[in-house]
């Protein structure tokens, strides 16, 4: 019989394996590997996730801080955010700062943040991603942009519930979403977003997006065309 158990996530963040399980009966490991900064082969989307983040950066969900503190190496000022105690405290051993907050409760700086992140498809958090949206534009500066972690093309936008497991101990179900990166635009939209551009790099999807009621820059030709 297994045993119930709330804090799987924090478990999960000592290394030991878990895996999340939809209602369906599939489940999946998760990438505990990859949110503790040992993933080899993760480095390039990390660094695509944060290369552009030249200004004050939220982490939303920031799980174990390594992306706030790639972003503290290079100077840029940046505050992680997560419920969970595990993940808090190894970000601040890091040497980065976090909050333990429901990012959805008031948190420093609304409406100044440069850049809010959103990676390893944390925009499934709370299961409704156009309300998380809502929430990050908030957060953000009028200029401010908003960086996602999406799931690879064609899966969909899905909301259903998951739960947690690890060696015979079995979390909540607790709400959950996927949003594929070929259907980003249809959450930005109702958001009050618009996508600025899509990557795929080392397997992993990212999207960038900006307020929709900003000004659309066309980017310079890069081969000298229309030049004068």
């Amino acid at each position: 019989m297994k045993e119930h158990s709330p804090d799987l996530f924090d478990w999960a963040l000592t290394g030991t394996a878990c895996w999340a399980r939809t209602g369906d009966g599939r489940r999946h490991r998760l990438p505990t590997g990859r949110w503790l900064g040992l993933a080899e082969v993760d480095p390039a989307a990390d660094h695509a996730l944060t290369a552009r983040c030249d200004g004050p950066t939220l982490d939303l969900g920031c799980g174990p801080g390594r992306l706030v503190a790639a972003l503290l190496r290079r100077g840029v000022i940046a505050l992680g955010v997560d419920i969970s105690p595990m993940a808090v405290a190894i970000t601040r051993f890091r040497g980065a700062p976090a909050l333990r907050r429901d990012l959805f409760g008031p948190l420093p700086g609304s409406g100044r943040w440069a850049y809010a992140i959103l990676a390893d498809g944390n925009v499934g958090i709370g299961g409704d991603p156009v309300r998380l949206l809502t929430r990050v534009r908030e957060l953000l500066a009028p200029n401010g942009i908003a960086i996602v972690e999406c799931a690879r093309p064609g899966s969909g936008i899905v909301s259903r519930p998951i739960r947690l497991e690890s060696r015979g101990r079995v979390g909540e179900w607790f709400p959950w979403a996927q949003v594929a990166v070929d259907r980003i635009g249809a959450i930005a939209d109702p958001a009050g977003f618009r996508v600025l551009e899509t990557a795929a790099v080392s397997g992993r999807h990212i999207a960038w997006l900006g307020r929709a009621s900003e000004p659309i820059i066309d980017t310079p030709p890069s081969d000298g065309a229309g030049a004068a």
